[in-house]
């Protein structure tokens, strides 16, 4: 297979993707470890991952922009270097602004590598946006499933230091490797003619991301986006001090949710692009609201349920970053993707500090995790409201759009 082919790039993306999973996913199988081996408090350990989020997001309109003009490679290279030093060197942190200064040095990096990956796969990709975002989106929320044993297994046997070194090297190299493969595709002919004024704008309009920031759509899909990543935020997070406090075993449900995550990303993502993202949106937003709840009600029982709901929640949820990037596409085009997508991709850093370092707040205080559950689920269920607002006004937009032909 020719390295400039659409597939090798995503192959290639994807498996970058892969490597930097565990920064986010596999951090609550180390959160416990880090509690009973320094003695800080549950919320501090937790403020690491919110910043981590942050940073994860927040660098990327700045790697956006300059990965759009400039290419990847270059950048997934550094994201190598600084995934590798931030995650393996939190097994050297004997303070919390240490790991928290380390666990940014690995967001930047991951900051790097999901911005470009997710850019290049709208870019290379423009008729199949949802099914080749979600397969990229998949890569970051159910590659941690191949990696969940193995860390387990060394966090048990050789304590969480040693696997933060060991596991920060591997994804380090990986990742360095990778982005040697890694470029844009060629610039794209002109289009042809344009039947409607609606296949013109798809066909001809490029935003900026200044153009984009003046939008109304924008700030609704921004809103939403907040809305709908708190819930499976906090579960990211507190999956593990959740078990803990309930008795139960965290390994079925630590297995079982990166792949329901990585599933429900390119299953939704390609759903999308037959049902529209729209009403994919409405559908899967409303599903996760009954899943928060149901974590609330029936999560406390067993094991089994509670893995079993974990896995619903991770299935009604992970489809959002299939979904808005390929919606970004969709409304402002795919030249400017990688710098569209990482503005809105920042309102995971904003439900970050929401479903992170606040959901932990209500534990340590009540000895509930309800009031965090309840609050996402009816999240969730404002966002589904604004998909449907969505819904209407590019419905609207486009049916107006069809009575004005195009001339030459």
């Amino acid at each position: 297979m020719r390295i400039n082919s659409r597939w090798c790039q995503l192959g290639a993306s994807l498996i970058a993707m892969i490597m930097i999973a565990n920064l986010q996913y596999a951090w609550t199988l180390f959160v416990g470890p880090l509690q009973k081996g320094t003695g800080w408090k549950l919320s501090d350990i937790q403020f690491a991952f919110t910043l981590f989020i942050l940073f994860q997001t927040w660098v990327q309109p700045l790697d956006g922009w300059l990965i759009d003009r400039l290419g990847p490679r270059g950048f997934i290279t550094a994201a190598g270097v600084l995934c590798g030093l931030g995650w393996a060197g939190m097994g050297y942190a004997d303070s919390l602004p240490m790991l928290y200064v380390l666990y940014c040095v690995a967001g930047t990096g991951a900051a790097f590598v999901y911005s470009g990956a997710i850019g290049s796969a709208l870019k290379w990709f423009k008729e199949r946006r949802g099914l080749a975002s979600g397969i990229m989106a998949a890569g970051f929320g159910g590659g941690t499933a191949l990696f969940i044993p193995f860390i387990q297994s060394m966090i048990s046997g050789k304590g969480y230091r040693a696997t933060f070194v060991a596991t920060g090297i591997l994804q380090g190299v990986v990742i360095a490797v990778v982005a040697q493969f890694l470029r844009h595709p060629p610039a794209a002919p002109a289009p042809a003619k344009a039947e409607s004024k609606t296949v013109a704008i798809v066909e001809k309009k490029q935003f900026t991301t200044m153009e984009v920031l003046r939008t109304p759509q924008f700030y609704v899909m921004y809103v939403a986006f907040v809305l709908m990543a708190t819930g499976g935020l906090l579960v990211t997070a507190n999956a593990g001090p959740m078990a803990k406090s309930w008795g139960f075993s965290i390994t079925l449900a630590a297995t079982l949710s990166p792949l329901a995550n990585g599933t429900a990303r390119i299953f939704w993502g390609w759903a999308s692009d037959r049902l529209g993202r729209e009403n994919t949106m409405i559908l899967t937003f409303a599903l996760q609201a009954l899943c928060l709840v149901a974590v609330a009600t029936l999560g406390q029982r067993s094991t089994a349920w509670f893995a079993a709901t974990l896995v619903a929640v991770y299935f009604t949820w992970g489809q959002i970053y299939a979904l808005f990037p390929s919606t970004s596409g969709d409304y402002f085009g795919t030249k400017h993707a990688t710098s569209n997508y990482a503005v809105l991709y920042t309102a995971k850093g904003v439900a970050s500090i929401i479903g992170g370092y606040v959901g932990a707040l209500p534990f340590e205080r009540s000895g509930s995790w309800a009031m965090g559950f309840y609050g996402s689920a009816v999240m969730a269920l404002v966002a589904a409201v604004l998909a449907y607002g969505l819904r209407t006004s590019q419905a609207t937009a486009r049916a107006k759009a069809a009575k004005i032909p195009v001339t030459a």
